[in-house]
């Protein structure tokens, strides 16, 4: 008699189909405004954009808004906003799948690069983007064989940019040469005049102090000393008095201090001679460039627009010494290069144990320039000899310091690896090793053990060994099983690949005996092993070499395999 076919799983029945449950979008609006938001209520206004997002936002049933992000006096023609870029780390992080913006010029400018996002980036990241004025939406949008049909829009927006870019430009060229002021602030000793913004006139307050540093530098002052000198003296920087009457907003500058370089830059602007200087630095959306400092043949100068703050015979004078100054430098380079040169093997490792700046590596010439030889400085120290104390070490005294102390670790990782062959053949180590075999092979036994009753399980309820409430219990018992087998699998394996860190394959260890045969400082060796060189004052060297945590676990168990050898 033929055996009849068996059913699978007669009793479990076949479940309906439930209807999908509608999709909820994590939002984030985006909104960005060009210049700093003046407050009025035009239809760009930071907070205009925002109320479009949340009235739209709120009427849409599959939305929720999680996060607003606003860009405030930022340019739409580049995506290189801060506000921006936090809502693309939300995006990455999968905190938001749908972005809504009130028109696409808010989110950008630049056709290229806005449609990169809408046809590649967003697509690929499986996010929804809207705009509300143009009523788009990803989601319901077609494509073409060319994309969306708001690449359109997006070339407008970048034709217009670049329109506006030009016609300013053109504007304010023409301004320039009329020697009509269009910077945001005067230069350090002036300020706008109250009737006329585009003149400016001495400011009492800081054009004294530009009057002094022309003084002083007549009288052999070198740039450092009078920078210390207005520091000594309490005088705040150009940057730190823009800052305190408000027309910079950043807080560092609160805390500037004069330097050399802001010396010989007020020297050498012929705006306290009385002549308008503009164009130094040039940027043109237009032409795609970023912005960026010019040649001062390209300088736009109107003389005599203002009231000079030094006279003609003072700065050529000051001119004159820069130019000699610049001259001497000059001669001297390349003077010594017949003593050759020699790499620095030690760069980025040497830093101030009191300012915490890198120390810089400086050559020396001695003997009527036979001699060459090096030494490190600390750089805020040459600034200002009062704003950190002196560091001078020659490299020689530093690398001698320096070898001797990985030597000594080097010979340490010798007598350690010893010490671990000893540690490896102790009886607790080989009981340690023993126990986790017995139980790694205990635990692989129970694994297949709970795999096999677990497979075997369906088929025994089918031929009706069992009922289903015994199916049900079972298989909860058995796949229990499984999951503790292979969780404890797991467990030994870690432990035993943690033993093995800890010992033959100790990081620390492989990394210092891979140079056992090194027998002077090399570059290789210095930037494998030292982690930082702190330089006191005394020249006393506090020499942090990496991997110590690993080297004080290692110790940690060979301490107590010194007790178990002992024994």
């Amino acid at each position: 008699m033929a055996r009849t076919k068996r059913k699978v799983n007669p009793l479990v029945p076949v479940a309906e189909q439930a209807a999908p449950l509608p999709r909820i979008y994590n939002v984030g609006g985006y909104v960005r405004l060009s210049v700093e938001d003046s407050g009025k209520k035009d239809p760009d206004t930071i907070e205009v954009q925002q109320e479009w997002i949340e009235h739209y936002i709120a009427a849409q049933p599959d939305m929720n808004l999680c996060h607003l992000y606003r860009d405030n006096g930022r340019t739409g023609t580049n995506f290189q906003r801060p506000g921006f870029e936090r809502l693309m780390e939300d995006v990455r992080a999968g905190k938001i799948d749908c972005i809504v913006v009130k028109d696409l010029s808010r989110f950008g400018r630049n056709y290229i690069e806005t449609g990169n996002y809408l046809e590649q980036v967003f697509p690929f990241l499986g996010v929804r983007f809207v705009a509300i004025n143009e009523n788009f939406d990803t989601l319901t949008a077609e494509r073409g064989s060319d994309g969306y049909i708001v690449t359109l829009k997006n070339i407008i927006n970048d034709a217009y940019s670049k329109d506006i870019s030009r016609k300013v430009s053109s504007a304010l060229a023409v301004k320039q040469k009329a020697g009509e002021f269009i910077g945001s602030w005067a230069a350090y000793g002036y300020r706008k005049c109250a009737e006329d913004k585009h003149r400016v006139e001495p400011n009492p307050d800081t054009a004294p102090v530009v009057r002094d540093i022309f003084m002083w530098r007549l009288e052999k002052m070198s740039y450092n000393k009078i920078a210390k000198r207005l520091n000594d003296d309490g005088i705040i920087t150009p940057s730190r008095y823009l800052y305190q009457i408000g027309l910079i907003k950043t807080k560092k500058y609160n805390q500037s201090q004069w330097k050399p370089q802001v010396i010989k830059s007020i020297l050498n602007n012929p705006v306290y001679l009385g002549h308008t200087v503009q164009g130094r630095k040039k940027s043109g959306l237009c032409q795609g460039q970023k912005q960026q400092h010019t040649q001062k043949s390209d300088w736009v100068i109107v003389e005599n627009t203002h009231e000079p703050l030094i006279d003609e015979d003072t700065f050529r004078a000051v001119q004159a010494m820069s130019e000699q100054a610049s001259k001497s430098y000059n001669a001297n380079l390349g003077k010594h290069d017949h003593l050759g040169t020699t790499p620095n093997i030690l760069r980025g490792l040497i830093f101030c144990a009191d300012c915490g700046r890198p120390l810089v590596r400086y050559k020396s010439v001695t003997n009527k320039g036979t001699n060459r030889y090096y030494v490190y400085i600390c750089p805020t120290h040459s600034t200002d000899i009062t704003a950190c104390p002196k560091k001078y070490i020659h490299e020689t005294e530093l690398k001698r310091a320096l070898l001797s102390a990985l030597c000594h670790e080097i010979e340490l990782c010798t007598d350690t690896q010893k010490l671990i062959k000893e540690y490896s053949r102790s009886p607790a180590a080989v009981r340690q090793y023993n126990s986790q075999e017995r139980k790694l092979t205990g635990a692989k036994q129970a694994l297949a053990r709970a795999k096999s009753l677990y497979g075997s399980l369906y088929q025994n309820y089918v031929d009706s060994l069992m009922d289903e409430r015994e199916y049900m219990d079972l298989k909860s018992q058995y796949r229990a099983e499984i999951e503790r087998a292979q969780a404890a699998i797991r467990e030994l394996e870690q432990q035993q690949s943690e033993q093995k860190r800890q010992t033959v394959n100790n990081p620390w260890l492989k990394a210092f005996s891979g140079f056992r045969e090194e027998m002077e400082l090399t570059d290789e060796l210095s930037h494998a092993l030292i982690e930082r060189v702190e330089v006191h004052s005394d020249n006393r060297l506090e020499i942090r070499l990496k991997y110590r945590d690993e080297y004080e676990e290692l110790a940690r168990l060979l301490g107590v395999a010194d007790k178990a050898v002992a024994t």
